[in-house]
């Protein structure tokens, strides 16, 4: 998946997978996925999981005007809390939420265009279990992001 700007999108096909993974995990902590936590997720998924609060608001009005602010903020808070979403600082200010999916991330950033390329190859297991031993540190997931420029700034 390649962004250029907040244009990530997930696919229909699996946005209720998703949704139903957002439900399992938040009843898992005793929480329950109210109608106003599900449109709040809707909205998150529906932007791909790329999202100021603000622009999330934004969705969410597209949806439904009666969710308030407060409400978006603190389903992003809790959502953070329990590991599905992370925020991230991209150069921009303001923090831009992203899926933690299966607990991890990944983004090539151009350093030229700013253009961000998503990837799901994964072989940081192996370092993930040498660093959580050496610490003695429970790890949940991960981030990882490589800046550098793509073929075009090249």
């Amino acid at each position: 998946m390649i962004r250029t700007g907040n244009e990530f999108m997930i696919e229909d096909a699996k946005l209720d997978e998703k949704v139903n993974e957002i439900q399992a995990a938040l009843k898992e902590k005793g929480y329950r996925l109210t109608s106003s936590r599900q449109k709040i997720v809707r909205a998150l998924l529906g932007c791909g999981g790329h999202v100021t609060a603000d622009g999330l608001l934004e969705e969410v009005h597209g949806i439904d005007t009666t969710v308030g602010r407060m409400t978006v903020y603190r389903t992003l808070e809790l959502l953070s809390e329990l590991g599905l979403i992370r925020p991230v600082y991209q150069g921009t200010g303001a923090a831009h939420y992203i899926l933690l999916d299966g607990g991890h991330h990944h983004h090539l950033i151009c350093s030229g265009c700013d253009a961000v390329i998503e990837f799901e190859e994964c072989g940081l297991q192996e370092v993930g279990k040498l660093l959580a031993e050496r610490f003695d540190f429970a790890i949940e997931g991960h981030l990882v992001e490589f800046y550098g420029r793509c073929q075009n700034c090249q």
